[in-house]
């Protein structure tokens, strides 16, 4: 005859009580289907975190394997969206009754997308690193969503001390009496016309909005198009040689220090209606052996702080 077995987390005493602030798992694989505006249905390979929170001083511990069946019925046989994560929010909560009363859950995942190119149109694929929090406090739940985007950046010092070398070369090649345009023209598109180009350096931006508490969908693909559309500069997937040479002109034409693509970031998130944001920029430097970073958060009472 089968005896019930043992619960340990329910009948042991604890060898210290005390409350605490989170407990739970980390690096929990989880492939799941994730839903978002303007986006077919996508399956991803999340790692997860998940906790609760232990406001009975004596309990042993929680039930950790709770959380992760919840999890794992959201991910064989749901989509993730708010409403399903909010689902599971109140699981954690229900299933932790006296012990929790509090309870978050992290995801962390690559999202591809179908990026189109600059000119030709051709497409191919993008992945965009992808971090969504959401967490339950007293019935109240909370949604933060962060992307990561990847851009070029074109150093304004360093372009301006490559315009000069090339002015100094003109000067050299052409006088009042010899200059002719065809000789320009021509001189411009050789290598000596070119003498030194700035250097620019692959960099990423990261943000983080808080959105909504009541939302019904979330809107990743929103807010990847704004991140890039402002910065100009996004790096590129399919490429032909007309996408190349645009992408060298919008170099050209957004030269910026990580000071610029903060202040431009900031200025485009103040025009949303997120509760708050915080953002770093990571240049990432082609001429030193150090990195360039900028920080900047809303500025809200009780907000993310720098």
């Amino acid at each position: 005859m089968q005896t019930n077995m043992p619960d340990i987390a329910d009948t042991a005493p604890a060898l210290q009580t005390g409350k605490l602030d989170w407990v739970g798992m980390a690096e929990i694989e989880l492939p799941f289907i994730f839903e978002s505006l303007n986006l077919t249905p996508t399956t991803v390979n999340a790692k997860a975190r998940a906790f609760v929170n232990l406001q009975k001083e004596d309990a042993k511990g929680i039930h950790m394997s709770r959380l992760f069946l919840a999890l794992d019925t959201l991910s064989t046989q749901q989509h993730v969206n708010p409403t399903t994560i909010a689902q599971v929010l109140n699981d954690f909560i229900v299933s932790h009754e006296q012990l929790s009363d509090q309870a978050k859950i992290e995801f962390k995942f690559e999202l591809p997308l179908r990026r189109e190119s600059l000119i030709s149109k051709k497409v191919g694929w993008k992945s965009y690193p992808v971090t969504l929090t959401s967490s339950i406090n007293n019935n109240i739940i909370s949604y933060e969503l962060t992307v990561d985007i990847t851009y070029s950046s074109t150093c304004p010092c360093s372009a301006a001390l490559a315009r000069q070398l090339i002015q100094n070369a003109f000067s050299e090649q052409f006088t009042q009496d010899t200059l002719k345009q065809q000789d320009v023209l021509e001189w411009l598109g050789s290598t000596q016309g070119i003498v030194a180009t700035p250097h620019s350096q692959r960099s990423i931006a990261n943000v983080k909005v808080k959105l909504d508490n009541n939302i019904t969908e979330f809107d990743v693909i929103g807010l990847i198009d704004m991140l890039e559309n402002e910065l100009k500069t996004p790096v590129q997937a399919a490429v032909k040689r007309e996408d190349e040479q645009e992408f060298a002109r919008l170099n050209g034409q957004n030269l910026m220090f990580c000071e610029d693509a903060a202040r431009k970031i900031k200025s485009v998130l103040e025009l949303e209606s997120y509760a708050d944001y915080w953002l770093q920029i990571n240049h990432y430097e082609s001429l030193h052996a150090h990195d360039a970073v900028a920080i900047a958060v809303k500025g809200v009472n009780n907000g993310y702080k720098a």
